[in-house]
Order: C-alpha cells, then structure tokens, then sequence
C-alpha cells in the first residue's frame, strides 16, 4: 500500500512489511512503525523538498497570487502549462535525483504564456516531482501500484489532484481526514492505552471522501514527461 503526503514537502510511502528494503533507485529505508513489542513495518520513502513551499514562494517572494486558492482559479482558466516547466530545485533535488549541485529553473517560456500558465506549472510541478518517485517506486518493488493515496493541506487543489492522476495514470484517492500525519499520531497514541483494539479496527476507519480518475491519453502523458525530464536536466551540475 503506499500513500503521498502533500504539504511543504511531498513524501511518498509504500509499506515493505517486516523486510527491510534497499533501494536501487534513489529511495530511502525506513521505519513506517512499531507497535509494543512486534517486529517493526518498514517502507520506502522518496522526499521532495519543494511542493507547498513553491506556492508559497510564487505567493510570498514573487507576488504573483495573494493566496493558495487564488493561484488554483487561475491555474483552472487554462487546460494546460503553455509548454511551461518549473523545477523547483531550490536548495538542490531529493529522490530520486539527490543532486545538491541542482538550482530551479522554469523553462519553456514563450510570448504566449501568461500568469495563469505559470501558475499551472507551479502546481504541475509538484505533481512531476512525486511521479519521479511514484516510478522509482515501482521499479524497487517490481509491483505496478494501481492506486495513490494521498492526504495533506495540498489535496484542497483541485487542478493538481486531478493532473496527478493523469500523469501517474491511475485514481488518486483522497480520504475524508487529510490531515493523516497529525490522525496517524494519535491513532498511535490511543492504541498503546488500549482506546483501540488492534489495526484492523483502526483500518476500518478510513473513508473516503474523493478520487481523481486519469483522462490522459499515453502520448500526452509520455510527451509530458519527456519534457520534464529535460527540465530537470537544465538544473544539474549549476552550481
């Protein structure tokens, strides 16, 4: 099972069970709990460094929206970036790339672009950075996922949601709670003072309020990709 949490950051997780897993594509090992005196659930984890805080940033230092939601209505008055790509390597790229030398760009550029293909971008963004890791996923477990949950503050944004199943070509789900790491914490919590049973209980609690099917055809979506990937070329070995 793996799940995406989009706040500041953007950490996708997919549960290895009781083997600890390494990595061949970028991926960190690591502890997904332990619960008394069981064995602990490991999984893989790709991090992104820059996804809530890139809107933040086209907020805050560029003035280009004066909030989240008002960068979303203009993303939504266009069908699509304008060939516009913003990789937000700001301090470098995480998973799967880990290259400190990185810095951002936003490429592909033209007269025809206006603020609402960049705010598109800005939100795409996010979604190409989380496909990278989807992928990579994929590719140590040997397993195609059929299926992305997700959860934190930036599942509100309706034109990434739905990019974000089109590009990985699968539903992306969005439960009734998307504060999970927080509902995570104190499901914990109350199930080692014995408020809850067991997992199983815990499981039965999760609902869910929304999913994203993929309308995307395979030549858009490789296209897409393609260009993203030239993208984050663009940032390497700048510094």
């Amino acid at each position: 099972m793996g799940k995406s949490t989009y706040g500041t950051g953007c950490f996708l997780l997919v549960n290895t069970g009781t083997d600890l897993a390494r990595s061949q594509n970028g991926l960190l090992s690591t502890v997904a709990y332990k619960i008394g005196d069981e064995k602990p659930t490991y999984a893989l984890e790709g991090s992104v460094a820059v996804a809530g805080s890139l809107v933040q940033w086209a907020r805050d230092n560029l003035k280009l929206v004066e909030s989240a939601q008002q960068l979303d209505r203009e993303a939504l008055t266009v069908t699509d970036s304008g060939g516009v790509y913003v990789v937000p390597a700001f301090s470098g790229l995480f998973a799967p790339y880990w290259r400190s030398d990185a810095r951002g760009v936003i490429a592909g550029l033209t007269a025809f672009v206006t603020k609402a293909h960049l705010c598109r971008a800005i939100l795409e963004a996010t979604a190409f950075q989380a496909y990278d890791i989807f992928k990579a996923m994929e590719s140590d477990s040997g397993i195609r996922t059929t299926e992305l949950k997700v959860d934190g503050g930036m599942t509100n944004s309706e034109p990434l949601m739905e990019f974000q199943a089109d590009l990985l070509g699968v539903p992306v789900i969005r439960p009734q709670v998307v504060e999970t790491t927080a509902l995570g914490a104190a499901y914990a919590a109350g199930l080692s003072v014995g408020v809850y049973k067991d997992l199983d209980e815990l499981s039965s609690y999760w609902k869910e309020r929304k999913r994203w099917e993929s309308t995307m055809d395979d030549e858009t979506r490789s296209e897409k990709v393609r260009f993203w990937k030239k993208a984050v070329e663009r940032t390497l070995e700048w510094v």
